[in-house]
């Protein structure tokens, strides 16, 4: 019998070889290796940020099972989710947390990538495809934040796709392309179910393949303080990818859900009231903390700045900003020729600050 099963498996074996040449796949997994330092904790960042996506994706699909995404519906379906469908509680909670999580780890992920200058030549790209796709999860909290059709997501979003119309020439169309009109209505929650559903997981799945054969062709990056000590002789240290590298970001997984999974029993996601267009907007009212920094930002700024409007000012500075942030390999020449850049690092440590204190301000003052 054992001879009959090794026979089958060898016979199976070798079918699949002929025709997609598994051996190549078995050797690269078998000779990839990842460097190993003192800064080897942040490689596990990626992957935790892929995991947490992984759920995303997985309760996302249980939830739209049941959800109805229409003004008449929607918030019933949810609540029918929450309290009728069995463990529907649990799937809500933990896809509302991981979202909060993906974005949190997936920022402390681009940090340390920013700071340990891994996007520097040749890995240019590979930073390229990781900001946009920071963007497409802030993208994902946007869209899905309205779905559930409640007071604060209602009204949060009435002033999130607002913003957009400080635009000149441009401005009220994208506010009207965003809410499919010139309010935020039942066309508004089936746009965003459309993006958030179809359109950013079709981009996402894209960036992410290629975000991963990025990484997988050029490997792990070191630190310039590692390369320089190889350039000089001293040999990098290296662990395997498969079995020691993998079973790492396993643990890495685990505290992921673990927290996740403490998050979603302990500390249940609130559906609030249902959204009423014609109700006076609630006190209080403020968008998701990934967004808080710069809401509360262009709260601060004055009516003109620099003889241009307010409203219009910020929202120049914070798209300058973020088109900063993905072309930043090409514009640090230092990191591309091997030289320290500490104005990157110290630039980047005031943006983080200030984010950080209009994040804690928006609380505070909300």
């Amino acid at each position: 019998m054992a001879a009959t099963t090794s026979s089958w498996r060898a016979r199976a074996a070798s079918w699949l070889e002929e025709r997609y040449e598994l051996g190549a796949i078995t050797h690269f997994i078998d000779s990839k290796r990842v460097p190993v330092h003192r800064h080897s904790i942040w490689y596990y960042l990626g992957g935790m940020t892929l995991f947490l996506f992984i759920v995303q994706v997985v309760s996302g699909i249980l939830l739209i099972l049941y959800y109805r995404p229409s003004a008449a519906e929607a918030y019933e379906s949810v609540q029918y989710i929450v309290t009728r469908v069995e463990f529907g509680w649990l799937v809500r909670n933990v896809h509302s947390w991981s979202a909060n999580l993906l974005v949190a780890v997936a920022v402390l992920h681009m940090a340390s990538v920013l700071y340990l200058r891994a996007y520097r030549k040749p890995r240019e790209f590979t930073w390229v495809s990781g900001a946009l796709l920071l963007f497409l999860m802030l993208g994902f909290g946007f869209s899905g934040y309205l779905l559930p059709w409640n007071e604060l997501a209602f009204f949060a979003t009435k002033v999130g796709t607002g913003i957009p119309g400080a635009l000149p020439v441009i401005g009220h169309d994208i506010v009207r392309l965003l809410r499919g009109g010139d309010e935020v209505t039942g066309a508004t929650l089936s746009r965003f179910f459309g993006l958030h559903v179809a359109i950013l997981p079709a981009i996402t799945i894209v960036l992410v393949g290629l975000h991963l054969l990025f990484v997988q062709q050029q490997g792990m990056s070191v630190p310039p303080s590692v390369e320089s000590r190889v350039k000089n002789g001293e040999r990098l240290k290296e662990t395997r990818f498969f079995p020691n590298f993998v079973l790492h970001d396993i643990v890495g997984w685990y505290i992921a859900l673990a927290v996740l999974a403490a998050l979603a029993v302990f500390s249940p996601w609130e559906l609030g009231v249902k959204a009423d267009p014609f109700a006076p907007v609630p006190p209080g009212i403020r968008p998701e903390w990934y967004f808080l920094a710069a809401f509360q930002a262009l709260k601060f700024l004055p009516s003109h700045v620099l003889g241009i409007e307010g409203e219009l000012f910020g929202v120049l500075v914070f798209g300058g900003l973020a088109a900063v942030f993905v072309v930043l390999p090409f514009l640090d020449r230092g990191a591309a020729s091997g030289r320290p850049s500490p104005i990157v690092a110290w630039a980047a440590s005031v943006i983080f600050v200030v984010l950080a204190v209009m994040t804690v301000l928006g609380y505070i003052l909300a």
